[in-house]
């Protein structure tokens, strides 16, 4: 006896074509934004390469020398990852303000506000452009450090997830800015107070063992000291935190910081006047 075919009311899909148009949208968004920073890869790809090379050449070579062994390697060794880290971390954060933003001021986002796509799923499209141009320069980055040090990854699992769950706190973040910000000028005013600052105090030219206990102490309050240690692990298997630690204060952040990006899509804050 032949099966009866399951019909499907009009205007509603059944659970396989609204997985595939699920995955249309995200695949249609993450394309996208890979897009934008790989066509325009002189401004998006080409600074940080070039930044980091002047950071291996000042810090590495011409005053590395002068400074002692950390943890059994050379100091353009030590620093090595924590470059790589600042590089990653800034990128996926810029990716996301500014393409989000772009979005608010050139009015495209409404198309997206009124399409049948779930606030969760245009999160995931952001947060995934962030994370392919953080690992995109995270690669440019590593290829650089190469021509000034020797690097060899310790603990594989540990590198790689770090990248990737940076990538996308740091995506998640950049994604609030830039539903905040009400100008171009507001999608660098926290870039500048707030992650500058934490990034270069985040032990990436330093192990925070060397500071006095007051300021080791307040060095712990950095949520990026967790994320460049772990990576310092990842690659040369020393670091001045424990990796469970590292990695639960990651995923709490990522937590956080996911919970109220979709709070602030849902209620359409920044997107709806």
């Amino acid at each position: 006896m032949d099966t009866p075919a399951i019909s499907t009311p009009a205007g509603t899909l059944s659970p396989m074509m609204h997985t595939r148009a699920h995955w249309i949208a995200f695949k249609t968004i993450l394309i996208r934004e890979v897009l934008r920073f790989s066509r325009i890869w002189i401004q998006t790809i080409l600074p940080p390469a070039i930044t980091t090379a002047l950071y291996f050449l000042i810090f590495g070579k011409l005053l590395g020398s002068q400074m002692p062994v950390m943890d059994g390697y050379d100091y353009t060794q030590y620093i090595a990852p924590g470059l790589i880290m600042l590089a990653i971390i800034t990128n996926s954060y810029a990716n996301v303000v500014s393409s989000f933003y772009g979005s608010k001021f050139q009015h495209n986002i409404e198309e997206l506000l009124v399409a049948p796509v779930p606030n969760w799923l245009i999160l995931a499209g952001f947060v995934g452009g962030g994370v392919a141009r953080g690992v995109a320069v995270g690669v440019v980055v590593t290829a650089i450090a190469l021509f000034f040090t020797d690097l060899h990854v310790t603990h594989w699992g540990v590198t790689i997830g770090v990248v990737l769950l940076t990538s996308v706190l740091f995506s998640l973040a950049g994604l609030i800015n830039g539903i905040y910000a009400n100008s171009f000028d507001d999608i660098s005013i926290v870039p500048t107070f707030v992650l500058t600052p934490l990034t270069y105090l985040g032990g990436i030219f330093y192990s925070i063992n060397l500071l006095p206990d007051v300021w080791r102490a307040a060095s712990l309050a950095n949520p990026i000291l967790y994320m460049v240690n772990a990576f310092r692990f990842g690659i040369l298997g020393v670091a001045d935190i424990g990796m469970l630690t590292a990695f639960g204060i990651t995923l709490g952040f990522i937590a956080l910081l996911g919970s109220v990006s979709l709070y602030l899509l849902r209620r359409g804050t920044g997107t709806r006047s």
